[in-house]
């Protein structure tokens, strides 16, 4: 190719994964990177979903980087959880401070990637024509960053201004207009919540009753901050060493092994505590296992939805009756805000939309709700579906999509039989935690091989088809054990016509992934091959 310019490494995504991707290969190895992302800045998943209300729903002092103990020092928390803009604004802080922006390349987006069995090198172009090869290829691309739009009759019809979340344009004016949500995942929840207060009329088309418990949040006292900073190399032993890597100790006792009294006791104490992870984890060590610690926890919601929802109808829509077991979540008074009398409820799955028209959406008892906005909360093609959309070729002009016909997969959630020198910074089959601590755990990995493949001069390294199938049959054993895939969720999937329902996700927590990934190491890398 002409006017090819050569790198040692390239990466695809300037969020959490791709910056400190970045900072390992050139800052640590003094490799040549370059950081490529479609989007205007830096911040990955956090650049995109402006939408109001956006708030991570892990707290502020363990999501961040933990590999910098002067910037946790520095870290400015405020609020128990932190909010897009403080996130974003965290992450451009970080690109500044290392000095990571001349290496990371914006609207740029990569549209091919092919491995050239010839020369061992990334043969990658991009949409603004240019071209590159490299030795390694890192996807940093994130797990909820392609939009899920479903297709829905007579949208292009629609003459109001329709939204995705995760897409959100700046500027956006929704004060007393008629606006509806398609949508009431965690982003949902948060938008309507958000919403409700300023805009003139809110219909929520909702498709599934949603489990969720307070967040808690709030203005923290300068006393907890102090405590937090002072003791973060604990925080982080034990954050690293635990299951879902939330900062708190997952809890040790069965639901069931304590009186009726105590258990409902535990459930209120969470409930006002707040924190959708905690009420799953800190709480009872089975809900997530044991279905009769799941109805307990299921019973306990679904009273408090009796508890604050005024409307006995309104009530009944919203109450889920299906298992407490997909990514819990927790809100800023979602059940509250259907007390509202400008809040209407439609429950699609009883009637289900048949078309947008010009003026709204149309439901089959044939009552056309009129909008001005239509925003849809439908969440993403989760954890693969950034990669199916570039072209990624491996060995013998192999794609990603051929690899993946089954269901994606990986091995550590890392990298791909026949796909030399290319890793994943959560890939399918990576752990389900709090994501920053995984993303550090992953790239420090990673990382390291990449350093021992260049020094022992070798040209390429992969996972072998064996030890790939191994760590997704193990995946797949491990996720049986809960009842998580008794659930539709896109944890699996599911929220996706036509997409593989299966597992995504290394459910035994952080602890025993990072186990795995030194165990590999140790062993030479096991499951991996050189040449």
């Amino acid at each position: 190719m002409k006017n090819t310019k050569h790198l040692d490494a390239i990466v695809i995504g300037a969020g959490f994964g791709g910056m400190y991707m970045l900072k390992k290969l050139r800052d640590e190895q003094g490799l040549k990177v370059r950081v490529f992302d479609k989007a205007g800045g830096v911040g990955g998943t956090w650049y995109w979903n402006r939408y109001p209300g956006a708030l991570s729903d892990t707290e502020t002092f363990v999501y961040c980087y933990s590999w910098d103990k002067e910037l946790l020092q520095e870290m400015h928390i405020t609020t128990r959880y932190v909010t897009q803009p403080q996130i974003l604004s965290y992450l451009e802080h970080v690109a500044d401070r290392y000095n990571l922006r001349p290496d990371i390349q914006l609207n740029t987006g990569v549209t091919a990637a092919h491995f050239n069995e010839t020369t061992n090198l990334w043969e990658v172009k991009t949409d603004t024509g240019e071209a590159y090869t490299a030795k390694f290829l890192v996807t940093a691309l994130g797990l909820l960053s392609a939009t899920n739009v479903p297709k829905i009759k007579g949208l292009d019809t629609f003459q109001g201004e329709w939204l995705h979340t995760g897409n959100w344009p700046e500027g956006v004016q929704y004060d007393g207009k008629r606006v509806g949500v398609i949508g009431t995942g965690s982003t949902g929840t948060q938008v309507i919540t958000a919403i409700a207060p300023k805009v003139g009329h809110l219909t929520v088309f909702q498709r599934s009753p949603q489990y969720s418990v307070p967040v808690g949040n709030g203005p923290v006292t300068p006393e907890y901050v102090a405590e937090v900073k002072k003791n973060y190399d604990e925080i982080w032993e034990q954050v690293k060493g635990s299951v879902v890597a939330f900062g708190f100790k997952e809890s040790t006792v069965s639901a069931m092994s304590v009186s009726e009294e105590e258990r409902q006791a535990v459930f209120q104490k969470a409930w006002d505590n707040g924190g959708g992870f905690r009420f799953m984890f800190e709480t009872f060590c089975d809900i997530a296992t044991d279905e009769r610690a799941n109805k307990a926890a299921q019973d306990f919601i679904r009273g408090k939805i009796a508890e604050i929802v005024k409307d006995p109808e309104t009530a009944r829509k919203l109450m889920p009756q299906d298992l407490y077991a997909k990514r819990p979540l927790c809100d800023s008074g979602y059940y509250a805000t259907y007390n509202r009398p400008n809040v209407d409820l439609v429950d699609v799955k009883a009637n289900p939309i048949v078309e947008i028209t010009p003026k709204g959406v149309k439901t089959t008892d044939g009552v056309e709700h009129e909008l001005d906005m239509l925003i849809f909360a439908t969440g993403f093609d989760a954890v693969d579906g950034n990669y199916t959309k570039i072209d990624i070729r491996g060995r013998n002009g192999l794609t990603i999509q051929e690899q993946w016909k089954s269901g994606p997969s990986s091995y550590m959630g890392v990298a791909n039989a026949n796909f030399p020198n290319m890793f994943m910074v959560l890939g399918p089959n990576g752990p389900f935690t709090n994501l920053p601590p995984s993303i550090e755990s992953q790239v420090e990995w990673i990382a390291a091989l990449i350093k021992d493949v260049n020094a022992k001069d070798l040209k390429t390294v992969e996972a072998t088809t064996e030890a790939e199938a191994g760590w997704t049959k193990t995946c797949h054993d491990i996720a049986h054990m809960t009842l998580f895939p008794k659930a539709d969720s896109w944890i699996f999937g599911a929220n996706i016509p036509g997409k593989t329902n299966t597992v995504y996700f290394y459910m035994a927590g952080l602890g025993a992934y990072r186990q795995e990934l030194s165990a590999v190491q140790n062993k030479g890398y096991e499951g991996f091959v050189f040449q």
